[in-house]
Parts: structure tokens; sequence; C-alpha cells
């Protein structure tokens, strides 16, 4: 299967550059897999769409101020750099060692010290191509202080202006807790207080995982073929209770909706065959590079879906058409730039049932 079979047109407009005023004022295409049929809804509209009983598994990671604005102790050079990743495989003693991605990369060498604000610096520990490296943070260094002290919210590329102050609160969920992502599973973003209240009310369950978004989720598909893509790892947990609650869902016959991708991708890692011939989901924490995409991986745990409009070519709509069709979701996708619909992370939604 080829990369490009996953492109469309999209007009630079419908790019969403800021978020609504209400969060669940978002438009909702809904598309119903077993006819292809698509219908028009807001956001604020989910408790009718949903059943009693569904289970919505929410992803729960707390985006980090990951974007910094360093010099290069040695001439004052300016450079980028976007923390990734903590590595787990941190040698006693030495500190916090993390991945990043830096520009321009062809400045830095091994060793290069990085100032990041007042007192607040890291070292070069090596490069791993391609933009990437491994930085070294003194021992007793606070990270997550520094960063929010001197980061940025980490808004994607197509989202042609500065992160602004408001950024900060819009570019994260309502119920995010654990800090560790470095782009926001979107698709929670449309989710108010008020909306998880309703929810609730009717009679549709709540549970969370964490999986922290980082370069597995963003990084484009270079390869030709779409089975050449590598998926980079990334860090989920599964709590008793939240793994618990969906294979209580799936035994009495009631559907988990997956809020975003990433939730998809954390329970599908998280499969395993019970003694009884039928899956469960086992709780833990893991890392994953799983890769959905139509002719991949299948789906055992995950019967629909809530997801923003993704990228062109991006593994995440490769994920949406394997859990659709690729025909079907290029129409949908035709039919919100038809009816002008705002895409990407600040845009609007789809339900996939």
């Amino acid at each position: 299967m080829r990369t490009a079979d996953f492109d469309y047109q999209l007009p630079e407009e419908l790019i969403a550059q800021h978020p609504l005023p209400q969060r669940d004022s978002a438009r909702l295409l809904v598309l119903e897999r077993a006819s292809g049929r698509l219908e028009h809804h807001l956001f604020n509209e989910l408790p009718k769409l949903l059943r009693p009983g569904d289970l919505l598994i929410l992803n729960d990671s707390r985006v980090i101020p990951a974007r910094l604005f360093a010099t290069k102790a040695s001439t004052g050079a300016r450079i980028e750099l976007f923390l990734l990743q903590r590595l787990e495989d941190v040698p006693t003693g030495s500190g916090e060692i993390w991945q990043a991605l830096a520009r321009p990369a062809r400045r830095l060498q091994a060793g290069e010290q990085l100032l990041l604000g007042d007192g607040f610096c890291c070292r070069i520990a090596e490069s791993e191509g391609q933009g990437l490296f491994k930085v070294v943070f003194p021992t007793g260094c606070d990270v997550l202080s520094g960063l929010a002290r001197y980061g940025q919210m980490p808004l994607p590329p197509y989202i042609h202006r500065p992160a602004a102050a408001d950024d900060a609160e819009n570019y994260q969920t309502v119920y995010a807790l654990h800090p560790g992502s470095v782009a926001a599973p979107t698709a929670g973003l449309h989710f108010s207080p008020q909306l998880l209240a309703e929810l609730r009310a009717t009679g549709i369950e709540t549970a969370s995982v964490t999986l922290h978004v980082g370069l597995g989720t963003f990084r484009p598909v270079q390869a030709e073929l779409v089975e050449e893509h590598r998926m980079h790892a990334e860090a989920y947990t599964i709590t008793g209770q939240t793994a618990a609650a969906i294979n209580c869902a799936r035994h009495q016959g009631r559907r988990v909706v997956c809020v975003g991708t990433t939730a998809v991708r954390t329970l599908e890692s998280a499969v395993r065959a019970a003694a009884n011939g039928n899956v469960e989901v086992v709780a833990g924490s893991s890392t994953t590079d799983i890769f959905i995409y139509p002719g991949g991986p299948g789906f055992r745990v995950t019967d629909a879906l809530i997801t923003n409009f993704h990228l062109p070519q991006s593994t995440l709509l490769m994920l949406v058409c394997a859990f659709a069709t690729r025909q079907d979701i290029l129409d949908a996708y035709a039919e919100a730039i038809n009816q002008r619909y705002r895409f990407f992370s600040y845009g609007d939604a789809m339900l996939i049932l």
C-alpha cells in the first residue's frame, strides 16, 4: 500500500489557527461504518449520539511546554530545542536524559552546552541523526519546573502564529493529569466539564488511560510504502481500574468508545488472549510502537472512535482509514471540506460508529 494513497487536497484556509470560544461547540461529522452514511452534528450533541452504557476512554496525558529557545555557551548562536521524552535508561548520577529535536542541527556537537534560562541548562550528549539528540540536564535539575518557566506550548507547525498565553489552557484537555505529552491528544480538546457531566448523567461511563504523545504520533511518513514506516515508541499506562472497566464493558456487550487515536493505540497495544479464548485489556505500564493501517494490525477492543481531521499521508489518517475504510474516510473528508469544516488540532471532529 502506497503512502500517496492517503493523500487529499485541503484548502489552507480550513486549517484552524485558533480554538473556538466554547470547546464543545465544534462541528461533528458522524460516519456510520456499516452503511457509509454521514450526518452533520455539533459536538455538544454527543450524549444523544452515544448509548447509555457506552464506555468512553480518555487519554489524560498533559502537554508540557516542550519548546525551548537556547543559546550555545561557546558562541551565543540561537538554537531551538524541542524536548520529546525523558529517557528511562538514565545512568545513576548523570542527571535527567531527554530525547530532543534541535534546529539548526548542524551547529550541534556532543559536549555542547546550551543555556536555556537563568540557571537552566543542558548538554548535548550525542546525535541520533535526523535532527534528534540526547541531551543531559544536570543532577538535581527540575526539568519540568524549568519548562514551566522558560518553555512554550508546542503548537504544531501548521498553526502559523506564535504560541499565545491562552494556548497554555486551550491546548490542553480539561481532564489532563499526567505531564509528558509534547502534542495534545486533540480529540479530547472538545470536551468541556459540562459536557462530561451530561454524558455521565445519561449513563455513559468514562475511564482514563495515559499515553504520552511523542514523535511516534506526529512524525511524518517518509517511506513510499506504508508497511515500511516504523513508529517511534511512546510510553503508556493503563490502571487496574481502567482495565477492569474495559473488560467488564466488553463482557456485558457494551461499546468501548475511544477518544482519539492515542487511546486506540494504547488499548490495542495492551490486548491479550484470556484463558477462555476471549481477549482482555491488561493493566500496566509499557511502551508501544504499534502502527495501525489498512491491512495491518486490527481492532480487538475499539468499537467506536472520536477523532479530529488529520494531516494527509499521516499515520493518524491511516489508523482512521483502517477503522472504517480508506474510501469512506476520504469521502467523509471530501464532504467535510465541501461543508467548510475546520481541520487539524484546533479544528472540528468526527464520530465513527
